[in-house]
């Protein structure tokens, strides 16, 4: 998944991946903490182990002291550009669908911030044959959707089967890809199956063009959540999904507000991975990352029982709020596996000299200042995150010597290049430190002799826009941390030239025929650490052909109201894990 689409959020941001890593909160007086700021590098890498059939059977365990009943507000930027899981790789999408979609495999959250994959509708996690080109998965009985019909084997089929229709265009495309027969089919919609899915009984199998013993990861993903089939309303499903979780959708006012209540059709005892405490979630939206900060400060009515999926407590207040125990016994600290950098369209600016340049010339260290310091980001060389396997420690642009950007040696690029005065086109979301970001790096790159024209695109529809083949764009902000823990998840889906496509996360549309060997040849390494040493070398092979500014890895500070109960970090959905939550009494 992404914050780029998975884990994207624009310089302010927030994002993740699959990972263990946890950093705590508070202690110290009610004045000062002195609590030490979490490092990204040094921690833990990122580790998810498969879980037994016994694990994937409900009903989850119950939060210790939790209650059931109340409500559950959000204070959060933006509404979902996607709720229809075929089009879902965006991380806030991917969050605030856990209470209402379910998937063949998902991620238990246990009560030391651990998590595991298990049968989310499924038995178990799957059972592998054929050394990984086929898997087979049995679903559970007693499962419903909200109008009490059974899910059916039809459904499911249904839900794989429609991710090759043309309308699906931004969610992930591993399954597409793997599945045998996928680079022909169209879609169900003409009443035509695809063979390489079979179904017997409650058991459905796929058969893959290429061993993945990792497929069980890759359909825990929200993107490959299930469908309804005789509710598929396919472009419009996008705004009313149907559910299979504890809740449905009740209602929503697109821009404004998204309230989910009760399924009174689902049964906790086919679900180990959901509790369900509150009676309702109202998702608010408009909310600048200062204003809910304020709020989340001010701790008055319904502010109390609110929390946010995409606001972490503002830049401006980080000091206000990290510094005084009694406020940061509030805020939920995460060592976070992502990345965030800035794709360089490899269509548009072709010469290796011009993107060495801006490299060279990126304000890190004021760009750090903006997002709020050193509690909220590290300084990134690398696509990789130190926590992600695969990571490799480098720096070929100077970064660690020179944090606030070496224009002289920018100057001297572009005047080799016979580029002086260059002109840049940069993409970036309509939000308060975005904004400050953007007049940040425009001083920076014209210091450095390049030409900027900073584009605001609307939040609610900027990974769309950016994911245009045609876009306009010479940079984008963007972000990745992998889809599962490997290295595979984040340099095919962003860096192979064969993931180039509308709607793609292949931002920089980097189409390179060695780094394309490079990624084919990693994916078929058996080998854990030979693997984990090509992917940080091919990290290193993109890094040397500049198709990107690494910007930082990210540091996750959420801050919520006093009578949420039980604020844990989902490690595998890489967000708040809300059905883990309830609201105090």
């Amino acid at each position: 998944m992404s914050f780029s689409r998975r884990n994207f959020l624009i310089a302010t941001g927030v994002a993740a991946a699959s990972t263990t890593v946890l950093s705590a909160c508070s202690s110290g007086s009610d004045n000062k903490s002195t609590s030490k700021v979490p490092s990204v590098t040094g921690s833990k890498t990122m580790s998810i182990p498969v879980g037994t059939k016994a694990d994937s059977t409900g009903p989850a365990p119950e939060v210790a002291g939790a209650v059931k009943g109340g409500t559950i507000y959000s204070l959060d930027q933006f509404d979902m550009d996607h709720l229809d899981p075929a089009q879902i790789y965006v991380a806030t999408e991917g969050a605030i669908t856990r209470p209402i979609l379910r998937g063949l495999t998902g991620y238990k959250v246990d009560d030391k911030g651990g998590c595991t994959l298990v049968g989310d509708v499924a038995t178990d996690a799957g059972t592998m044959k054929n050394g990984g080109k086929t898997w087979s998965f049995t679903i559970k009985d007693g499962i419903k959707w909200e109008d009490g019909t059974d899910l059916s084997m039809d459904d499911v089929r249904h839900t794989f089967e429609r991710l090759f229709a043309s309308f699906v265009t931004e969610g992930p495309r591993y399954v597409q890809t793997w599945l045998v027969g996928g680079d022909k089919y169209k879609g169900p919609y003409d009443g035509k199956s695809l063979a390489s899915i079979e179904v017997s009984g409650k058991t459905i199998t796929f058969n893959l063009t290429e061993a993945r013993a990792d497929f069980n990861f890759t359909l825990a993903m929200p993107g490959y959540n299930l469908v309804n089939k005789k509710n598929d309303t396919k472009e419009k499903y996008d705004k009313r999904p149907y559910a299979l979780g504890p809740y449905k959708i009740g209602d929503r006012q697109i821009g404004k507000s998204l309230t989910y209540v009760r399924n009174d059709h689902w049964d906790a005892s086919t679900d180990s991975i959901r509790n369900a405490y509150p009676d309702k979630y109202v998702f608010q939206f408009g909310f600048e990352l200062v204003a809910s900060t304020d709020r989340y400060v001010a701790d008055k009515g319904n502010d109390q029982y609110a929390m946010s999926i995409f606001n972490e407590v503002a830049p401006e207040r980080m000091q206000q709020v990290l510094t005084n125990a009694t406020l940061k016994k509030r805020v939920l600290t995460q060592v976070d596996t992502v990345t965030y950098y800035w794709p360089i369209n490899m269509t548009r600016v072709k010469d290796l000299k011009v993107r060495q340049a801006i490299n060279y010339a990126w304000p890190h260290q004021q760009l750090q200042t903006v997002a709020g310091g050193k509690a909220s980001t590290e300084i990134a060389t690398t696509i990789l995150s130190p926590v992600t396997p695969g990571y490799t420690k480098f720096d070929l642009y100077g970064t660690d010597k020179t944090p606030g950007g070496n224009p002289t040696k920018a100057k001297a690029l572009l005047k080799e290049a016979g580029k002086e005065g260059y002109k840049l086109v940069i993409a970036y979301q309509q939000s308060d430190t975005a904004v400050k970001s953007a007049v940040v790096i425009k001083n920076a790159l014209e210091a450095a002799g390049f030409q900027v024209v900073n584009k605001q695109v609307d939040k609610s529809t900027f990974y769309t826009q950016i994911g245009k083949l045609d876009n306009g764009f010479d940079l984008m902000a963007a972000g990745w941390s992998p889809d599962w823990p490997n290295g595979y998840s984040v340099f095919y889906p962003c860096w192979s030239g064969k993931n180039i496509a509308e709607g793609a996360s292949n931002y920089a549309q980097l189409n390179d025929p060695s780094v394309n060997k490079a990624i084919d040849a990693a994916a078929t390494i058996s080998d854990t650490a030979a693997a984990n040493k090509a992917w940080g070398a091919i990290d290193k092979q993109i890094m040397e052909l500049a198709a990107v500014v690494p910007d930082y890895h990210k540091i996750r500070n959420w801050m919520y109201g006093s009578k949420v109960g039980n604020v844990v970090y989902d490690a595998g959905n890489t967000c708040v894990a809300l059905c883990k939550l309830y609201a105090k009494k």
